[in-house]
């Protein structure tokens, strides 16, 4: 087990495989496990500047596929949750996300309540495909501003 463990970090390890390991960060970072995918598109790209933009598509795909896949648990997870009673707060909050509709997936990038709408949208039972574009969109604008603004604004980088 610990052969296979050190090959997988190997196998992701940055910078030699950083686009693969950005990926699987990205994705698993929009799933609802608290993880943050910034850092490690920063690195690769602090490390390796020519990789910005592929950095960033990758992170990109990563993260959506991620959101795609919080999307479709929580449209499994409806009949469940339908069996639970709901609290006045909940149905104000989720007849806003279904007035706002599959245009909310843009919000996908915020932090804390990004991945929970994703898979608000899933249970919602919001059109899929337009709600995997808003996330495409919402999450490319975040790598891409926030990879940015480290690179080009803090090339020092921040130091709390």
């Amino acid at each position: 087990m610990e052969v296979w463990i050190e090959h997988l970090l190997a196998l992701l390890a940055l910078p030699k495989f950083g686009l693969g390991a950005v990926f699987v960060i990205s994705f698993v970072s929009a799933t609802l496990l608290p993880m943050g995918s910034e850092p490690a598109v920063f690195g690769l790209v602090k490390l390796n500047p020519a990789l910005f933009w592929p950095a960033i598509v990758v992170a990109t795909v990563g993260n959506t596929l991620g959101g795609a896949l919080t999307w479709a648990m929580g449209y499994g997870a409806h009949q469940v949750v339908d069996r639970v009673g709901h609290r006045a707060s909940h149905v104000k909050a989720l007849e806003w996300l279904q007035r706002l509709g599959p245009k909310a997936c843009l919000l996908s990038w915020l932090p804390a309540v990004g991945d929970p709408l994703c898979g608000i949208a899933g249970w919602l039972r919001l059109p899929f495909w337009p709600c995997v574009a808003y996330m495409c969109i919402g999450k490319f604008l975040r790598y891409t501003i926030m990879t940015a603004l480290l690179l080009w604004v803090f090339p020092g980088g921040l130091h709390w």
